[in-house]
């Protein structure tokens, strides 16, 4: 019994150490979600969660509310930061990331506060989310993402934030964006209001490549993905990409799906050109495609 106390407190212990950093985030109608005080005058939160860009407010946990500006937002990583000059509150204190495991306790937060107790669930590599989104480590969550808590920290239990809690990455899972992404994006976001990120300017979908085409034409793959649209004037159509043609390779690496060709498109790729494979009526055709850099949603 005295076992289960100290845990009890202790994990009472680690909300109280992150509420102080805790903001109610007022950005869409009806629920509010949380965000948290990054740094000084920063408050990052869930993207999918701010569904204005004008009369943003926050609430600090001490009850005083506060005009909030959205200085940039990401879809691909679901993370938004808003800058709140007065806000005053304490910050939050970053935990060891690599620290976890499989099994480790950890506590979702959200405004209030409120708390949801469960354990890492699954540990994983760098990933991509569907929208594109360079994530540093998939962390998956065992426990309750109630209403309003998107946004809010993943406190370990010290009370240290080890992640920011999102259901808008996944449809079947719950999962927290690590401390690393959280601040790479967020002085992104604060510098330039987004996340730049490479395109071709064409919409695919994957196919598979016969064998006797495979054989004829050397083909290592036995898929790829074949262009159903061609942005006007973007970069592939300037480089004399056609519908119908089939992108085997980019820069020799095969092209099996989208996520091979998001992982050649990096930020570091955009105003350089690419080696694009594609086969065409049958051949082989290969087309240097200078990458461009993906427009931002309500961009003129």
């Amino acid at each position: 019994m005295e076992a289960l106390l100290s845990l009890s407190n202790d994990l009472a212990g680690a909300v109280e150490r992150a509420a102080p950093s805790i903001v109610t985030v007022h950005a869409r109608r009806r629920l509010p979600s949380t965000g948290v005080h990054w740094r000084p005058g920063i408050v990052v939160t869930a993207d999918h969660t701010v569904r204005t860009e004008q009369d943003i407010t926050v609430t600090t946990s001490e009850g005083r509310s506060l005009p909030a500006v959205l200085a940039g937002r990401d879809p691909g990583t679901d993370l938004a930061v808003l800058r709140v000059p007065d806000l005053g509150a304490p910050t939050a204190t970053a935990g060891e990331e690599a620290g976890l495991r499989v099994g480790h306790m950890v506590l979702a937060l959200g405004y209030g506060p409120r708390a949801s107790w469960g354990v890492i669930s699954a540990l994983g590599p760098r990933w991509r989310s569907w929208r594109g989104g360079e994530i540093d480590r998939l962390v998956r969550l065992d426990l309750v993402l109630y209403p309003g808590f998107s946004g809010g920290p993943l406190v370990d239990a010290t009370g240290h934030v080890v992640g920011l809690n999102t259901s808008g990455l996944s449809r079947e899972t719950n999962l927290a964006v690590p401390v690393t992404t959280v601040s790479r994006v967020a002085e992104e976001l604060s510098s330039k209001g987004h996340v730049s990120r490479g395109y071709l300017g064409v919409g695919m979908q994957p196919v598979r490549l016969p064998e006797p085409l495979r054989t004829a034409l050397g083909l290592g793959s036995d898929s790829g993905l074949i262009i159903v649209t061609v942005e006007p004037d973007g970069p592939a159509a300037r480089a004399g990409a056609l519908l119908g043609d089939v992108l085997v390779a980019l820069d020799g690496a095969p092209t099996r799906d989208l996520e091979d060709v998001q992982g050649r498109l990096g930020p570091d790729r955009i105003g350089r050109a690419i080696s694009a494979l594609v086969v065409r009526a049958g051949a082989r055709a290969e087309l240097r495609i200078t990458v461009g850099e993906r427009p931002r949603r309500g961009a003129s």
